[in-house]
């Protein structure tokens, strides 16, 4: 069947550090000069989608905030059908209030909800455990997304998945994840490109996140050797990717070949 809408990761795909990989600008105007939808899906919440197309637009991307997809955004929509009148608490790498309009955020010894974002430098031990003890008390543990490292220009930095685990672990309770790979968030930028999942690929250079979960919902999944990928990811997955190309880049070649 042939492609008609595609899904792709922004960090380790299209860009590092939000500067362009190679052929990732060229990648997107291919597609909108072909008349192939796509959507930008990502589990960074460092910033709102109005700012992540700013930042695209000037790494030379065409690309507006309707055609992306946050794991905040995502979050958001999850609080106020699940938790329309919960007190929630935020701890995240960058300011969630402007895609978390509607909900009522708190201090987290106040919180019913208690929602964790990227991962920074407000994760100190003291906030941590200040959210182990209201979970303790008997909040509910909700995650923007599970991932639990990414790649920057300076190296590795861990992430706020590792945080979620970790806070599983000890409360013994498991969290909702409202970001990749949740199968909501996937059917949700299903609903926004207009195919289904058959018709669809999801890139990525998360073989978990990205590509498995895409996969658990129908869609095709093609892992890119950039950003986070390493060799290994392959070997310690439980499943493997539909098909594994070198760069972005290499999409539309793929995609022509389809």
């Amino acid at each position: 069947m042939a492609v008609r809408g595609v899904l792709l990761d922004i960090d380790g795909v299209l860009t590092v550090s939000w500067e362009a990989l190679p052929g990732a600008v060229e990648t997107i105007q291919g597609l909108r000069r072909d008349g192939v939808p796509f959507r930008l899906i990502t589990n960074t919440t460092t910033h709102t989608r109005a700012d992540l197309a700013a930042t695209l637009v000037a790494s030379g991307f065409d690309v507006g905030p309707e055609e992306i997809v946050t794991a905040v955004v995502a979050t958001g929509s999850y609080l106020r059908a699940h938790h329309a009148d919960a007190r929630v608490f935020v701890l995240s790498d960058g300011d969630a209030s402007e895609d978390l309009e509607g909900v009522a955020l708190v201090d987290v010894d106040e919180a019913d909800v208690v929602v964790l974002g990227g991962a920074g430098d407000a994760f100190t031990y003291a906030a941590v455990n200040r959210v182990f003890r209201r979970l303790a008390e008997g909040a509910t543990l909700v995650g923007m997304h599970r991932n639990l490292y990414w790649r920057t220009a300076e190296g590795w930095q861990l992430d706020g998945g590792a945080y979620v685990a970790g806070l599983e672990e000890a409360t013994g309770r498991a969290a909702t994840i409202c970001g990749k790979p949740s199968a909501a968030y996937f059917e949700e930028a299903l609903r926004l490109l207009g195919v289904t999942a058959a018709e669809a690929v999801m890139v990525g250079d998360d073989v978990v996140n990205d590509v498995l979960g895409a996969q658990a919902v129908g869609m095709t999944g093609v892992l890119v050797r950039t950003g986070k990928f390493l060799p290994t990811d392959l070997q310690r997955a439980e499943g493997a990717p539909d098909h594994v190309l070198d760069s972005i880049a290499d999409l539309p070649a793929w995609l022509a070949s389809r």
